[in-house]
């Protein structure tokens, strides 16, 4: 049996600082939770970031961006920068439970 500690880190992002394309179409982000785990004490990762946004016809919407790579070892590439900024910032938020985070350099 896998021990995985997880930590939900929500986040309110400022209307108009982040905006997300998705099929060709802009959403304002809203809100982000990010997802972070420690599997047998290891150090943290963050895994998802769910992110609630508007849409150009005003409806909300959720969109989840995974974070690791299919082994799982490390960044997915493409994530953009903005991205991890929003993770790093969670993280600070988070700093209280003990998660410490580095954003990846480079994606694997």
């Amino acid at each position: 049996m896998q021990e995985d500690t997880q930590v939900h880190v929500g986040l309110d992002l400022r209307p108009g600082t982040l905006t997300l394309t998705h099929s060709g179409k802009d959403f304002a982000a809203y809100h982000a939770m990010v997802e972070f785990a420690s599997v047998h004490a290891k150090p943290w990762v963050a895994q998802e970031v769910k992110f609630s946004a508007k849409g150009p016809d005003g409806k909300s919407v959720a969109l989840t961006m995974d974070l690791l790579n299919d082994a799982c070892d490390g960044p997915r590439a493409g994530i953009p920068a903005a991205v991890w900024k929003v993770v790093a910032l969670a993280a600070t938020s988070a700093g209280d439970v003990g998660i410490t985070y580095a954003a990846p350099g480079r994606a694997c």
